[in-house]
């Protein structure tokens, strides 16, 4: 096994660095990944106590840094010790530059700039908190998607990623013996996605579930011909009612976010050219 020092220096929250280097290592099998994380970064002082911890761990160093003096002295360093390094967004922003016709601002963590898409996520997250489950149903009208499923098909976590990307997302439970409440079936906002995954994975994600509770595990719940009916029961409705469906089986919640926003995407491309 592999085994490397990867340390991201930024002068803001590092969020980027930490995306880049995931997706990027997700390409590599057996490695050992010991992350550095040095965010704020933001005067050759601070810099300069980093540099001592970094020596001692050579490795790798993916930067965002705006400020040209700070970004000299990083660069001079990892020089000087013989370390590769990478500044993870230049390709990018020079692209934008050349394309745009503007210099880029030297604006560490615009990205978090707290302005109206700020708020707009902020309360996207708590719509999304505050209707979790079947929650709050009188205010469905309300959200931008809802996800309806079986229990324990990614539903919650599925929400907070989409209200996490700024989307108001409410949830509810499919179950064969409590139906729905009525105004499910009119909605006008939200776009509606059913979840849907294989009664074999419903299963053993239950199975797994009722153990964790210490719960005895010879229930209903993780039946499998009663898993099947529910699931059967939960995608005549989503058919009965035109509602697209996400297969979450081998889709991470990641993926299933983006096919719903992509759902989401399209249908409001839909009504704009109507």
């Amino acid at each position: 096994m592999n085994r490397l020092h990867l340390h991201l220096v930024s002068d803001s929250t590092g969020e980027t660095l930490e995306t880049v280097a995931k997706a990027a290592l997700a390409q590599f099998d057996s490695v050992e990944t010991i992350k550095h994380f040095w965010p704020m970064v933001r005067s050759e002082g601070h810099l300069t106590r980093i540099m001592v911890d970094i020596a001692q761990n050579p490795g790798l160093v993916l930067y965002t840094m705006v400020n040209a003096d700070v970004r000299r002295t990083l660069e001079a360093k990892c020089r000087a010790l013989g370390l590769p390094m990478v500044a993870a967004i230049d390709p990018v922003v020079h692209a934008l530059s050349q394309m745009l016709g503007q210099t880029a601002k030297a604006r560490p963590g615009g990205q978090h700039m707290l302005d109206a898409a700020y708020f707009a996520r902020v309360e996207a997250i708590q719509y999304t908190i505050a209707h979790d489950d079947g929650v709050g149903h009188e205010n469905w009208e309300e959200a931008d998607i809802l996800l309806a499923g079986v229990s324990r098909s990614s539903k919650t976590p599925t929400s907070i990623y989409l209200a996490n990307r700024g989307y108001k997302t409410a949830n509810i439970p499919i179950v064969l013996e409590s139906p729905p409440p009525d105004n499910l079936f009119s909605l006008k906002h939200p776009l509606v996605v059913g979840l849907v995954t294989s009664a074999d994975r419903l299963v053993q994600i239950r199975r797994n579930r009722l153990l964790s509770l210490n719960q005895m595990p010879d229930t209903d719940y993780v039946d499998q011909e009663a898993v099947q009916r529910e699931l059967a029961y939960a995608r005549r409705m989503f058919a009965d009612n035109g509602w697209p469906v996400i297969d979450v089986t081998r889709r991470s919640i990641e993926e299933a976010a983006a096919a719903i926003i992509n759902l989401y995407n399209e249908r409001h491309a839909g009504e704009a050219l109507a």
